[in-house]
């Protein structure tokens, strides 16, 4: 296995834990084991970014185009309706 499929398979995992922390945190009732979850969810996201940035400096993760103005005061109208 080379290096970029090796990012690439760590960003995989680690979006797929952020979900399941949303997931989690949003389930539980007890307030500690709430905020030790999102504690930890921090830390996943803080190591998503990492990686994320390695991924860009090597050329392994290329965004996508920015939206135009028009499309986030499209999406923006969307999700501020009722």
């Amino acid at each position: 296995m080379n290096e970029k499929a090796m990012v690439a398979d760590t960003l995989v995992g680690i979006n797929g834990e952020l979900v399941r922390y949303g997931e989690m945190i949003s389930q539980t009732e007890n307030p500690q084991l709430k905020q030790t979850l999102k504690q930890i969810r921090n830390q996943c996201e803080m190591s998503q970014e990492e990686i994320y940035k390695i991924a860009r400096a090597k050329g392994y993760y290329v965004p996508a185009a920015k939206a135009t103005k028009e499309e986030v005061d499209h999406v923006r109208s969307i999700l501020t309706q009722g």
